[in-house]
């Protein structure tokens, strides 16, 4: 530490000796420190320790000074100079790459982006991940916690809407204390998730949360417990749950400044997170929704989340017998479902819901599934790709593995509303005549979203096989109450 102070004060004190000499003439000393073996000689001193200093004194500019990773553990929030993470160097002699952080003094570190520089944002939702600050006291962790954040960007990069700022880019803000608003501007992202990492007696908390980097408000925030004992099976359980829960954070955030936005000014993208909003809010909007999608269709006719979400929409006003024409809506439906298959690509939302609404259209279910398993190996963490698997397995007549999908679901986005997820997880039950297991699961997804009628179907099936027909017609005597027909044409 002491090392590092007194780098710091020469390199300071030659600007403050010179300041009327001109640039070209000015005397510039370049500083590696290291902390290793040293072996001491008369007039000489050598050893690995004095080789990697020599390696970080060449990499270091003018005026700076380059420091290696077990200094910079050494001196974290002990002295209060900002070096930045040059990442991993290959050095000649040295037989591995060695982490290297610099810093420069402020007379001669140019701003990394002055504010009227600011990046634009992209056209798409953007995210930056910090490096986690290290808690633990640990210098040991690091290697873990370094490596918890790779996976958590490489998660998030399987959302195929969202905009991820590669690793190198973020690391750039390592062991520094940032100001998120600014950290949005110079990277040109809307959101920010940064986190920290506190390991005691063989555990691990971690905490993260996400921030709108352009007003500050935090988004979402969790913490995540774990053992040491199998570091990269932990770094894998807290990306995967990371990656499930700030998915539909980040549509509910997007949804909402969509709101905000004049009716006049409304693109495609717009129009959809609307539609989207509307589509979970009540079955009583389906129709609205359907409009909302087809404006945004017809603003961008190869938008492919709207076609998928459109032929959605016929499936569902079709199950609610809402469709005043059901073949009319089967056949739209089943337009825009492969219409968005043909732009999907690699795009595992739009594979997913095409292959939902076109299975339940009636095309071959085998076909369908293979299109979710492709969805899900692209982003192993898309929970609706799960959820949209379960419904699949139902219907192709396997409702256990329905069941552990469903499952798998509510595990990755367990804030989301999970009425859905427990009506058809109550279904799979059902088909298994499991019906003391179906009935509870059933009256919640009831309790949720009273107006989504297929788990009163349900409810009062399971009521009759269990005997308690009483309580049978009460559940379709509600069912009456919001419905046209008990049981639609299509189903």
């Amino acid at each position: 530490m002491d090392a590092v102070r007194c780098a710091v004060e020469i390199q300071r004190g030659m600007i403050d000796r010179e300041p009327d000499v001109p640039e070209e003439r000015r005397i510039r000393f370049r500083i590696g420190v290291n902390l290793g073996d040293v072996i001491a000689e008369p007039h000489d001193i050598f050893g690995d320790g004095v080789s990697v200093a020599a390696r970080l004194e060449a990499l270091a500019e003018p005026g700076g000074i380059c420091i290696s990773r077990m200094v910079r553990d050494q001196i974290r929030d002990k002295l209060p100079y900002p070096f930045g993470d040059m990442g991993e160097q290959s050095v000649k002699n040295i037989a591995r790459p060695i982490r290297v952080y610099a810093w420069r003094p402020a007379s001669v570190a140019e701003p990394r982006v002055a504010p009227a520089a600011s990046l634009p944002l992209p056209d798409k939702p953007s995210i930056a991940v910090l490096p986690f600050a290290n808690l633990s006291g640990d210098p040991e962790q690091e290697y873990f916690v370094d490596g918890m954040v790779e996976e958590i960007i490489t998660a998030l990069s399987r959302i195929r809407w969202l905009f991820v700022i590669a690793l190198n880019s973020s690391f750039t803000y390592k062991g520094q204390a940032v100001d998120v608003k600014q950290v949005g501007r110079e990277l040109g992202v809307r959101y920010v998730l940064e986190g920290s990492v506190r390991k005691a007696a063989g555990r691990v908390r971690i905490t993260g949360q996400l921030i709108d980097a352009l007003n500050g408000t935090h988004l979402w925030a969790d913490r995540f417990d774990g053992s040491l004992e199998d570091v990269f099976d932990l770094q894998d359980k807290v990306a995967s749950s990371v990656a499930g829960v700030i998915e539909p954070a980040l549509q509910a955030a997007e949804t909402a400044r969509s709101a905000g936005r004049p009716t006049a000014d409304l693109t495609a993208y717009d129009l959809y997170l609307r539609g989207y909003a509307m589509y979970f809010s009540s079955a009583r909007q389906l129709p609205e929704t359907l409009r909302l999608m087809e404006q945004a269709i017809a603003c961008d006719p190869r938008y492919g989340p709207a076609l998928a979400w459109a032929a959605i929409c016929c499936n569902r006003l079709l199950i609610d017998g809402q469709s005043e024409d059901p073949e009319a809506a089967r056949r739209k439906g089943t337009d825009y479902a492969r219409r968005a298959l043909e732009v999907a690509g690699d795009d595992p939302g739009i594979l997913a819901n095409a292959a939902f609404a076109l299975g339940y259209f009636g095309e071959d279910i085998g076909a369908m599934m293979a299109l979710v398993d492709r969805a899900l190996a692209l982003n192993p963490n898309y929970a609706r790709g799960w959820h949209i698997s379960g419904v699949l397995r139902l219907w192709a007549g396997q409702p256990d593995i329905a069941i552990e999908h469903f499952d798998a679901a509510l595990g990755l986005s367990p804030r989301a509303r999970v009425g859905t997820s427990l009506g058809l997880m109550g279904a799979a039950h059902f088909f298994s005549r499991r019906f003391d297991e179906a009935a509870p699961k059933l009256l919640l997804a009831i309790q949720e979203d009273p107006s989504f009628r297929q788990p009163y179907r349900y409810l009062a099936a399971c009521y009759a096989h269990m005997g308690r027909l009483d309580d049978a017609r009460e559940i379709v005597k509600r069912l009456r109450a919001i419905a046209p027909v008990v049981m639609p044409n299509a189903s």
